[in-house]
């Protein structure tokens, strides 16, 4: 999937990978895409989270290295 802004959010802990991702997506329009690099354990339940309370869809996640990835479209 193609997406189009990227935020390396490797090395930080929760809540700074969800908080950054709000700043990042609130300069974006809707239907855009965010990918987002994270390695906080605790991303796995804050991302999908966040999503459904924001009204954003997780299009995907996937592993790359030590990283977990999301993408996540704006609502």
């Amino acid at each position: 999937m193609d997406w189009d802004q990227e935020l390396d959010a490797r090395g930080l802990l929760c809540p700074l990978p969800v908080l950054k991702a709000r700043k990042r997506l609130q300069g974006m329009t809707r239907g855009q895409v965010l990918r987002m690099l994270a390695t906080d354990p605790a991303a796995v339940i804050d991302v999908p989270h966040f999503c459904n309370e924001a009204g954003h869809a997780l299009a995907g996640t996937a592993d790359e290295g030590e990283a977990q990835v999301y993408l996540i479209r704006k609502g």
